[in-house]
């Protein structure tokens, strides 16, 4: 079977398997109808998801942009950029995944510095010598850490099918080790000031979790295992410090149980890039 046919198998049983566990959860356990909502939302993304990859290059192309426009929205709302800077992060998102689909060699040195002007080029027509730099900074952020690993869904292949049953089930395992491991001892330490509810306990979990899944689906190895499991433990760190210096609990509101799109691919980003590098 291929790599593709064990993770929609492995995403079939998962699915089965928890859904039977958060029905089967007591009402007095506080966070169940959270769990309920984000259940609910990983069944409908998670056909969508694999759906797309299905298709190949045209339909993770599709996925990638459909990803990359809603949180490049996201992101410039948070960041309070202005409609250029807005508007180059959203031809970013269309661009760079069509460009990974028709002509991959193109994304190289020659692109990155192409967008490195392009993140400046709003700042310098208008002659910002205010908050130029800054948003400026800002859209060169958004532009590596959202549109550049998004075309990982197009060159990966069917890794990038693994990889993205593995964040999903990193974060399970990251809840349940947080919940069952981080209550007392040393696991129970907060993995960083700007998630303090995060906890060494749910490290393990993810790094547990994440492995089986690999294995499971036949894609395991050292180097993807790490690339994965540190995926998702930073790329959560990560957007937790874009909010906090925002000042906004989620990226949005219209993911139940999640918040925006953000709140739900942060992980997959930063894995998606790590694969990439290892892969590659």
């Amino acid at each position: 079977m291929s790599t593709y046919g064990r993770t929609v198998l492995a995403g079939i049983g998962v699915l089965g398997v928890s859904g039977l566990a958060v029905a089967a959860l007591p009402a007095r356990v506080r966070v169940r109808a959270e769990v309920r909502k984000r259940w609910r939302t990983w069944a409908l993304a998670a056909p969508v998801y694999l759906g797309a990859l299905y298709f190949g290059g045209g339909g993770a192309c599709a996925l990638a942009v459909a990803l990359g426009v809603v949180a490049m929205a996201e992101y410039a709302r948070m960041a309070a950029l202005r409609r250029a800077e807005a508007a180059v992060l959203s031809a970013a998102a269309v661009v760079l995944p069509v460009l990974a689909w028709t002509a991959p060699s193109a994304l190289g040195p020659r692109t990155a510095g192409l967008l490195l002007v392009a993140a400046a080029l709003p700042a310098l027509v208008r002659g910002d010598a205010v908050s130029g730099f800054t948003d400026a900074a800002r859209t060169a952020f958004a532009l590596l850490w959202i549109a550049v690993p998004l075309t990982g869904l197009v060159t990966l292949g069917p890794t990038a099918a693994a990889v993205g049953i593995a964040v999903a089930l990193g974060d399970v395992g990251a809840w349940c080790g947080g919940t069952f491991l981080g209550r007392s001892g040393a696991l129970a330490r907060p993995l960083s000031p700007l998630s303090p509810r995060k906890t060494w306990a749910g490290v393990l979990g993810t790094v547990v979790s994440t492995g089986l899944v690999l294995w499971a689906v036949g894609v395991w190895s050292p180097l993807l295992w790490v690339a994965v499991a540190l995926g998702c433990v930073l790329g959560d760190l990560l957007e937790s410090m874009v909010k906090r210096e925002a000042g906004v609990k989620d990226a949005g509101s219209w993911l139940p149980g999640f918040g925006g799109l953000l709140d739900r691919v942060d992980s997959l980003l930063l894995a998606l890039l790590f694969t990439t590098v290892v892969t590659r």
